[in-house]
């Protein structure tokens, strides 16, 4: 059976390579830009890459950020990629202090430059890395990270990750430079992933297929 997605088109995300993942995942796909289009929505997906202020403007721009509060808040399945978990928190740091969805009380913040050996770091963090659980009783059962086992590897592109207040939102992390960066986030039915599941080959369809039927 067809699961109907709702890809927000208008924060600055790869919506070709969503799309495409998605309907591979066996979802029917939607762009929506109005706030019509949120309150209608089954499930939503928010994609983004780019700067964190600028993402947030033009969904301001768009009159989506209230919308997208209120599907939040009445407990719609929502997952955010890269750009779009970062959203989900009060501020973001890039090129100064911008205000985010506020959904999830933290901010995010720049990578470490330095490596826990004080040896330079490359940022952005590009490519593979494992998935890893935050803490020993962070269980994946019945999250979109049900069928993928610590350690599988996903593909990451980002400079900045979001530090949550509440420990118990941070879903997965990955190790960078020796440093634990948050890779994915949860809080009922929100979902947030650092990664690219689209990019993140069979790993990554798993994650999303595994977000249709939750």
């Amino acid at each position: 059976m067809s699961r109907c997605v709702s890809v927000i088109d208008g924060s600055g995300g790869n919506l070709l390579s969503v799309r495409r993942a998605f309907e591979r995942a066996g979802a029917k796909v939607q762009f929506v830009n109005d706030g019509d289009g949120i309150r209608k929505a089954e499930r939503i997906v928010v994609p983004g890459v780019g700067a964190f202020g600028r993402g947030m403007d033009a969904l301001r721009g768009l009159a989506l950020v209230e919308p997208l509060r209120e599907f939040i808040a009445g407990g719609g399945s929502v997952l955010g990629i890269c750009l779009g978990l970062q959203f989900l928190f009060e501020v973001g740091e890039e090129f100064g202090e911008h205000s985010g969805l506020g959904v999830l009380r933290g901010r995010v913040r720049r990578l470490p430059d330095r490596d826990t050996a004080d040896r330079p770091l490359r940022i952005p963090h590009i490519g593979w890395n494992a998935l890893l659980r935050p803490r020993d009783e962070t269980q994946w059962r019945g999250t979109i990270l049900e069928r993928v086992a610590p350690g599988y590897a996903v593909y990451f592109v980002h400079s900045f990750a979001a530090e949550p207040v509440d420990p118990r939102n941070i879903l997965a992390e990955c190790e960078y430079g020796g440093h634990r960066v948050v890779a994915a986030v949860q809080h009922g039915r929100l979902y947030g992933v650092q990664f690219h599941p689209e990019k993140s080959g069979e790993t990554g369809l798993t994650i999303i297929k595994t977000f249709l039927e939750l």
